[in-house]
């Protein structure tokens, strides 16, 4: 079995780093052949073999492993100032990490059975009912339930009322924001890896989304509103059994759902916090994790 070691015996790189360089592995041969037991031999070829197993070998093999994503920022209804920053910040966010690889959207003439085929996940900061037709929507519900991923961020709730089989999918609906503040939000589970970082509560300035139709049975919550950060008293509250999630998965047939309520404000959009919860959703929602 290929155990890998963190140094090699000058103390100095990772073996499967070294082992990839086509000269220092013609030298570890010649020393091999010339200096070593048997034994020794037989134990280098098991180190260069782990290194091959654990080491992409080309570039190509990098760009096999990428995911792709399609990003949906259609505005039918209200448009967020943050729809045109965050297309540059998810396509970086992809870059960086190397995960994902981004194609940027704002029709829905991608959104065939077809093309659909080229990605692992789509993504939508969208609002209104987005105009696909009967065929497009069809594509939209077996891509998700085929196996692929789902995104949606902020608005994503805000979107497809009228269409009960987007609701399945991402798995509420926006009914009014009663606070644009700093709020504490809980981590309803911090053992999950997609929040685990985050601690136990974190505090942001955003506006706050409560939810109707929220699918609580079929949801697993991540995120959720302190309510004792909040005036509860204000008239445009609505009391819900479920309390105010503000981020949660859902398993939609064979595919994911990943959600976030938060994601109004730029600042939050910049943070290096929101960037890597939405890393982790993208990378969950393909099968990741």
């Amino acid at each position: 079995m290929c155990k890998q070691t963190k140094t090699d015996k000058w103390g100095k790189r990772e073996v499967g780093q070294w082992l990839q360089v086509p000269f220092q592995r013609f030298l570890i041969g010649l020393f091999a052949l010339f200096s070593l037991s048997r034994a020794q031999v037989l134990l280098l070829a098991t180190l260069m073999a782990c290194g091959y197993a654990l080491w992409p070998h080309s570039g190509h093999a990098n760009e096999q492993q990428r995911g792709r994503l399609l990003y949906l920022t259609l505005s039918a209804g209200f448009k967020h100032d943050t729809v045109a920053p965050s297309r540059d910040i998810v396509k970086g966010i992809g870059e960086k990490s190397g995960a994902f690889d981004t194609t940027l959207a704002d029709d829905v003439s991608g959104f065939t059975a077809e093309n659909l085929r080229n990605y692992d996940a789509v993504m939508f900061y969208t609002t209104g009912e987005l105009p696909m037709t009967s065929d497009q929507k069809t594509a939209l519900v077996d891509f998700v339930k085929s196996g692929h991923g789902f995104v949606g961020v902020h608005s994503a709730t805000d979107t497809f009322y009228m269409w009960s089989d987007y609701l399945d999918i991402v798995g509420a609906y926006f009914n009014d924001h009663p606070w644009h503040q700093q709020v504490t939000v809980d981590v309803a589970d911090p053992e999950s890896p997609l929040v685990k970082f985050l601690g136990k509560s974190f505090q942001v300035n955003d506006e706050i989304y409560q939810m109707s139709d929220f699918q609580a049975k079929t949801s697993h919550v991540l995120l959720k509103l302190d309510t004792s950060s909040v005036d509860m008293k204000n008239p445009r509250v609505r009391q819900r059994f479920y309390g105010y999630p503000l981020a949660w998965t859902r398993s939609v047939g064979a595919g994911r759902a990943f959600y976030t309520a938060l994601g109004h404000e730029e600042a939050v959009w910049k943070s290096d916090w929101f960037q890597q919860l939405l890393l982790n959703g993208i990378r969950w929602a393909m099968g990741g994790h």
